[in-house]
């Protein structure tokens, strides 16, 4: 009686398992030939998140706001940063920093400034391109893609190597969520709250 049963329930299983049905295949996307460019020539945008930074036995979490209007950006990190976190604005080499002190320091000596507070010299140009989840289309860079949903997994530039862990949904268009950023002893991890564009 009991054998039966059991073979029963293994039946009546089989058949629940047969009438599954598979979830809807992905609409086909964009490839990434196409996307990648459209990406990097993307100029506005803006971002909410959070970031934990390890350099050199040393390591601090803040919350992160970019705002980028072509080649400008403009980062609020709060939180510890020394005392209290910094805000920057950068365009290509030019770079400002303004401490919570109200201190503000530029050029050479904002880039040292930086990179005391930080414990590296973080690779602004890219920055804003690795974000975004593709490559600076101004340096060579080896790349990773997840084929199926033609988008990186990975990439590697300019000696950093940046980890995509997951994406999500901002304006019809899909972007990092979570990406690692790594070069000898640091590590930057990135989780984005919020996209803008």
């Amino acid at each position: 009686m009991r054998s039966s049963a059991l073979r029963l329930g293994a039946a009546l299983l089989a058949v629940l398992a047969g009438c599954r049905t598979l979830p809807p295949a992905p609409p086909p996307g964009v490839s990434w030939d196409i996307r990648r460019p459209q990406l990097q020539s993307l100029e506005h945008f803006a971002l909410r998140g959070r970031v934990a930074v390890a350099a050199g036995g040393e390591g601090f979490n803040a919350s992160l706001r970019w705002t980028q209007t072509r080649d400008r950006s403009e980062v609020t990190l709060g939180g510890p940063l020394g005392v209290g976190g910094a805000q920057l604005t950068a365009s290509g080499d030019d770079l400002t920093v303004i401490t919570a002190r109200g201190e503000r320091i530029e050029s050479a000596a904002a880039h040292a400034e930086l990179a005391a507070r930080l414990g590296f010299d973080p690779p602004l140009s890219s920055l804003r391109y690795w974000v975004l989840g593709v490559p600076n289309p101004a340096q060579p860079a080896s790349e990773s893609l997840d084929a199926a949903q033609q988008r990186l997994s990975a990439l590697t530039q300019g000696g950093w190597r940046v980890e995509y862990q997951s994406y999500g949904s901002a304006a019809g268009e899909t972007l990092p969520a979570r990406m690692t950023l790594q070069r000898d002893a640091v590590r930057v991890r990135l989780l984005v709250d919020d996209w803008q564009r």
